[in-house]
């Protein structure tokens, strides 16, 4: 019955007067706009152990060259080595099913669809890929890592779906048009992405549903934070209601990362931006000769915008220019230069992020789709064994872990104190292939500290000289 109807019927039978009795009327039931499927009982207990923001120290998971199987019982195996590192969140790249080749014979999505299988082609954001496992695995990976004290972020990806999606089909008007009216691949610094669709976020209808569905993990997987990829590209605004929805799940404590250089983002309610321009300025300082002093602006820019304990997420490599770039390894020197140059990234400012394999000393790369190359557990116990070393020195430092920095770089040397209460640390790091001797500055001349990373005292005169690559950790 439509409104008219009833309101025709009610009048009737109200002016009508020879009626003895109103017949029965079934008033209709106004239901409010509703973000998609409900939200799913909450499994497991909400952790417990998530750390600060300023706390964390992230590790990047590529489920398909992390083990040999390439899924999450690989993963779940080798949970004791990522906690042993000094990880206390563990980020998993994109676990949903992905996009395949598709045709359409008419609509907005008319022709063919190439899939290059890529993990951020999502052809359904509230299901499990089956080459990674089911549900129950991913579960069993998330209850392990928490019982080994370390929250689980996922990655999600906003931007785009896969061509398959039902989306496509279902709500075209989800997505960006041209002026043909045929839905468009997303398009950037003259790439253009044809295995994905790009979506419009002017459509309250789509946020709503994708903002639903990112909820949904929180408690279909008891997940504790989110990583969102290429999320410079959306609206401020967009953000800021998808950050106030997952911040009104009272029951976990979430970890946001925008893969962003976006200082909005901090307003909008993330926890951290992805240090992009601070691996550019590795990359320069190490490839290209540049002064290490390009470090201490880099604190300043990558910050603006930033309150109290929000920060950035540092890196000396990913799971995208470790396929573009190369290894530290290859691009920072060899091993000397690719310990050197996360020393910088651990220690500078921010929150540092190690991407599987790094720590092991792979040479190889693992390029896109990341189905060719598997990690080489193992391979390298002595830089295994540096990175234990470094993380554990600064997870025992208030000084290293969220110290205030003062900058004495030269153009040979990165170098600055940290300051957090009465406790204090100093870091050289010699980023050039060769000896340098750096001149103490006058400030520290004659000071006295203790080696953070080997132990022992350490007394400071008025210069220092550092091996190739060398680099000094000391606290006081």
């Amino acid at each position: 019955m439509s409104n008219n109807s009833l309101v025709l019927l009610l009048a009737a039978t109200l002016l009508g007067g020879c009626k003895k009795e109103l017949p029965t009327v079934v008033v209709p039931v106004v239901v409010p706009p509703t973000t998609g499927t409900p939200t799913p009982p909450q499994y497991g207990t909400p952790f417990a152990g998530v750390p600060n923001r300023e706390d964390a120290v992230m590790y990047q998971v590529n489920m398909r060259a992390f083990s040999q199987a390439g899924n999450f019982t690989g993963v779940t195996a080798r949970l004791d080595s990522i906690r042993a590192l000094g990880v206390n969140v563990l980020y998993l790249m994109p676990i949903y099913p992905v996009g395949s080749p598709v045709t359409y014979a008419s609509g907005p999505a008319a022709g063919p669809h190439p899939a290059f299988n890529s993990p951020y082609a999502v052809k359904d954001y509230r299901a499990v890929g089956a080459e990674f496992g089911t549900l129950a695995d991913l579960r069993t990976l998330v209850d392990g890592a928490h019982a080994r004290g370390m929250a689980v972020m996922l990655d999600w990806v906003a931007n785009h779906t896969a061509w398959d999606h039902p989306w496509v089909s279902t709500h075209p008007e989800w997505y960006q048009k041209n002026a043909a009216g045929a839905i468009v691949p997303p398009s950037n610094n003259g790439t253009t992405y044809n295995d994905v669709a790009q979506l419009n976020f002017t459509v309250p209808a789509m946020r709503l549903e994708m903002i639903s569905a990112l909820k949904s993990w929180v408690y279909t997987a008891n997940v504790d934070g989110f990583r969102f990829d290429y999320a410079d590209f959306q609206p401020a605004d967009f953000w800021k209601q998808a950050t106030d929805t997952l911040r009104n799940v009272r029951t976990h404590k979430l970890l946001l990362l925008a893969e962003s250089t976006r200082s909005a983002n901090f307003a909008a309610g993330f926890d951290y931006n992805f240090g992009f321009n601070f691996y550019g300025g590795i990359y320069n300082v190490y490839r290209n000769g540049q002064p290490a002093t390009a470090f201490d602006a880099l604190n300043t820019s990558e910050y603006v915008g930033a309150t109290g304990t929000q920060g950035v997420v540092r890196y000396t490599t990913n799971h995208d220019v470790n396929g573009s770039d190369g290894t530290p390894h290859t691009l920072f020197g060899g091993e000397a230069g690719a310990m050197s140059a996360f020393v910088i990234a651990a220690l500078y400012k921010g929150v540092p992020m190690v991407y599987n394999g790094q720590e092991a000393g792979m040479t190889q790369a693992i390029p896109f789709p990341f189905t060719s190359v598997k990690v080489a557990w193992g391979a390298n116990p002595g830089v295994t064994r540096a990175y234990k070393q470094l993380l554990a020195a600064r997870a025992a430092s208030a000084a290293l872990r969220v110290g205030t920095p003062t900058p004495y770089s030269t153009a040979n040397v990165c170098a600055f104190t940290k300051t957090a209460g009465a406790e204090q640390a100093l870091v050289l790091v010699n980023v050039r292939n060769s000896p340098t001797t750096y001149p103490v500055p006058a400030a520290l001349v004659g000071t006295t500290w203790t080696n953070a990373l080997q132990s022992g005292s350490v007394a400071v005169g008025t210069s220092v000289s550092l091996p190739a690559y060398g680099y000094l950790v000391l606290k006081k």
